[in-house]
């Protein structure tokens, strides 16, 4: 039988990237002669990528973008991004804990995340964790991207699981919409990159820490499912 497997969103839901993000986008707002995002309005700009954290945060200043000066901030944050991994960027507490938990009990895991796959993957492997995901997914790793629910789902048959046996955990709408659509359950945690509570978006469980994604939660969920 295929092992069960949990796919994590990665910005917000696995890592706390905002500090590097919030630099990466000031940076490149600098260059549009921008006011920067102060760290309490940067939850509203995440959660599709760095083109679309960049157009909100324009969009937001009442400032119109081109497509070609949209390119060019994009490699800009890009860059200054890419050049300061992993900078500030740290594991959400329990993390490490939970993935220990979960292999030991036979789970595959997995990352899909609208953050680009080099990036994702060059973040993940300077902090340590890349041989625990048997795939990291990004939004160019395939011709769709969240909330496609075939980018969760292709993911999973990547990293060798049953979209049957699989679990979701993210931190926005987008996660919870994407897991609903590919029929999977998904586990919501509280602490991530929405101004709005999660809660709102009907997941099938919250979670404020780590440590309450138990292998009993996992199994409950994944089981309801199979239903």
């Amino acid at each position: 039988m295929t092992r069960p497997i949990i796919v994590f969103d990665l910005d917000g839901t696995l890592i706390d990237t905002a500090p590097d993000l919030l630099d990466s986008l000031n940076h490149s707002l600098a260059a549009s002669e921008l006011a920067a995002v102060d760290e309490a309005g940067f939850k509203r700009f995440v959660g599709h990528g760095g083109r679309v954290m960049i157009e909100r945060a324009h969009a937001a200043q009442q400032r119109s973008l081109e497509s070609q000066e949209h390119d060019r901030l994009l490699k800009l944050f890009l860059d200054h991004y890419t050049d300061n991994i992993p900078g500030k960027s740290r594991p959400y507490p329990g993390v490490v804990e939970t993935i220990a938990r979960f292999e030991a009990a036979g789970y595959l895991l997995a990352v899909c995340t609208n953050k680009y796959a080099a990036n994702s993957v060059a973040l993940i492997e300077a902090l340590g964790l890349a041989k625990h995901f048997a795939a990291i997914c990004g939004q160019d790793t395939f011709a769709f991207r969240k909330p496609d629910p075939r980018h969760l789902t292709q993911t999973i048959v990547l990293a060798g699981g049953d979209p049957h046996r699989a679990l979701m955990v993210g931190d926005s709408q987008t996660d919870i919409d994407t897991a609903k659509a590919a029929g999977i359950p998904v586990v919501a945690v509280d602490f991530g990159y929405t101004d709005r509570h999660v809660r709102e978006f009907e997941p099938s469980a919250v979670i404020s820490h780590f440590d309450a994604l138990t292998l009993g939660l996992a199994e409950r969920l994944i089981a309801a499912a199979g239903r």
